[in-house]
């Protein structure tokens, strides 16, 4: 399906998560992204704020109540120490946040360790139940088609309910060929393909590039999995380029 740019930048714009995760990150940035999502409000309400678990209870008194908050939790390096990821869980469950952004520990995999990344997944899930969980695969580190399928099934098994390519922290991020390798993974799931949705995240900065993802979403999930409910950009730079599109309309 053809879509205009107009249309894909309603739908990013519905979909989209606004991240803010610099290390220097206070009260003050994270109000601004919240000033920033309740700015959207005439056009849309983005999908979520994404912050650092330490902002995540100021996040939720900031944000307009129509927009989650996801916070991100063994971030960036994905780690295998259980007890760290469950510490950022927990502030973040009990910052009253809706949505927790999981690493998987991608060393771990690569290195063979497959029960590690079961541990963090497992959990990680558990503690964070009633709560959506992205788990973050870092594609771009692992490169390898048979690397990112499997690291995609092992988060479907522990229950994920996005996978999410990247932390937008490494020199590869979102790719479409990670973007199809993901969702053919959640397709093939006869337990996910009606219920766990995508997140590409990382060098998404045209409503072009969205477009991409939208067409690629659809076609392995249908079209009607393109809501928030399945399907997320992290990309806050893609908001001013929506805006012109939707401006422009």
């Amino acid at each position: 399906m053809t879509r205009t740019p107009a249309e894909v930048a309603r739908i990013a714009l519905s979909c989209l998560d606004l991240t803010s995760l610099n290390d220097s990150d206070g009260q003050a940035q994270v109000a601004a992204l919240c000033e920033r999502a309740a700015a959207t409000a005439s056009r849309g309400a983005v999908a979520a704020v994404c912050v650092w678990p330490r902002l995540a209870r100021f996040a939720r008194a900031q944000a307009p109540h129509q927009v989650a908050v996801a916070a991100v939790a063994n971030f960036p390096d994905g780690s295998s120490d259980v007890q760290r990821a469950l510490r950022d869980t927990a502030e973040i469950v009990q910052a009253g946040a809706q949505e927790v952004d999981l690493v998987l520990p991608y060393r771990s995999l690569l290195a063979g360790d497959l029960n590690a990344c079961q541990r963090v997944l497992e959990a990680v899930r558990r503690a964070s139940e009633g709560l959506i969980l992205k788990v973050i695969l870092e594609s771009g580190e692992l490169r390898e088609p048979g690397f990112i399928e499997q690291a995609a099934r092992l988060a479907l098994d522990a229950g994920a309910d996005f996978l999410k390519t990247s932390t937008g922290k490494t020199s590869v991020s979102a790719t479409p060929r990670a973007a199809q390798l993901m969702l053919r993974t959640i397709a093939n799931d006869a337990r996910s393909r009606g219920r766990v949705g995508f997140k590409a995240s990382g060098g998404i900065r045209s409503v072009a590039d969205a477009a991409l993802y939208l067409e690629l979403v659809a076609d392995q999930l249908g079209a009607e999995a393109l809501v928030p409910a399945r399907f997320r950009i992290g990309a806050s730079a893609l908001l001013n380029e929506i805006e012109i599109a939707l401006g422009a309309a």
